[in-house]
């Protein structure tokens, strides 16, 4: 196993719980495996860089022959950029920074009309000839919810990234929170990027979760078992809180390959579930949202999204459906209310 020191400039936050220092022991020895580590030499950039988020939440643009820590896993985005963990990896091979948490794959052949950040391996960190990989420190695993005293939990899942799934949440917590209601809120399935964490823990939520705090870069093509697993272990994670609501969002689509109906479907999660809301972006989206759903059991409580953005979408799904459809950047109060009713705590009152 060969090793060198190398120092480092930026460490992304998909490593954040890894404690990174500045400067590295890297074995050229390395693993092409999901969560493993690893060290990077960002190549030229175009005339617009990419911007990096570091393990603080701050967001700052990349130069070539910058020295980036990030993490080897998979993206499967309709929007951005879709990449694999490579099948093996050696020094000087061409990879690409596939999203803004740093996570490094090897990008599809066809990434739309722009292209990822280029990089070359230099090697991965190791401590005591052992690999670093996510999952060495992780939030506790559990094998059931059902022996935790759990609040009543909110879950918004979308048609796809981009369909308002974040801003609804953190609308959520908002107005939850001048309410008077104490919120821990959490994310269960997407790809590695502590921006939508950070934003819930802006608005108010007192404890802040996801899958990258279970140890994995992306949830994209994870088997049911770990998907279901870590989904738990995030909302046990998140009860530690002591928390009066849990609110979960399921990064991605309904439909996807990032496990999205894994989540739904499972019969802990689903029992503990009291509140599902679904952010579409168009009338189309909301109406396959609620068809999907309902053919497999699953129903569809309240609809956001940019098919709220005026009254044509409201007054059409509130028809159709049945359900209430609000906008979260304009109705965040009667969001708000609308939720506590649903969950049956009217006598909370939401200035």
């Amino acid at each position: 196993m060969s090793n060198k020191k190398v120092k480092v400039d930026k460490v992304a936050s998909v490593v954040s719980r890894l404690d990174i220092p500045d400067e590295l022991e890297l074995t050229t020895d390395m693993v092409a495996a999901s969560g493993n580590a690893v060290v990077v030499r960002v190549l030229p950039v175009g005339k617009s860089n990419q911007e990096l988020e570091l393990v603080d939440g701050r967001m700052i643009k990349m130069f070539g022959g910058d020295v980036v820590v990030g993490a080897l896993g998979r993206r499967r985005a309709l929007r951005g950029w879709p990449g694999d963990v490579p099948q093996s990896i050696q020094p000087g091979d061409q990879l690409a920074i596939l999203n803004r948490g740093g996570v490094i794959g090897k990008p599809s052949s066809d990434t739309g009309d722009t292209s990822p950040q280029a990089c070359e391996v230099l090697g991965m960190p190791s401590i005591n000839g052992r690999i670093l990989n996510l999952r060495d420190n992780t939030i506790p695993e559990i094998e059931s919810l059902k022996e935790l005293n759990l609040p009543p939990v909110v879950i918004v899942s979308g048609t796809c990234m981009q369909s308002g799934k974040t801003s609804f949440l953190s609308k959520l917590i908002q107005g939850l929170t001048k309410s008077g209601i104490r919120v821990a809120a959490g994310k269960l399935t997407g790809v590695a990027c502590l921006r939508d964490l950070f934003a819930m823990q802006d608005n108010g939520a007192v404890r802040i979760a996801s899958f990258q705090d279970a140890g994995y870069p992306s949830t994209a093509g994870l088997d049911h078992a770990s998907l279901v697993s870590l989904s738990k272990a995030v909302i046990a994670d998140l009860n530690t809180a002591s928390p009066e609501v849990i609110l979960l969002e399921l990064g991605d689509g309904l439909i996807g390959d990032y496990g999205v109906l894994d989540v739904l479907m499972d019969e802990e999660i689903r029992s503990a579930l009291r509140v599902h809301a679904f952010c579409a972006n168009d009338l189309a989206g909301a109406w396959a949202g609620d068809r999907y759903c309902r053919d497999r059991g699953m129903t569809i409580d309240l609809y956001s999204g940019p098919v709220t953005d005026n009254a044509v979408g409201i007054e059409y799904i509130e028809a159709q459906f049945k359900r209430p459809a609000v906008n979260a950047g304009r109705q965040a109060a009667r969001m708000a209310e609308v939720v506590l009713g649903l969950l049956h705590m009217k006598n909370q009152t939401v200035s």
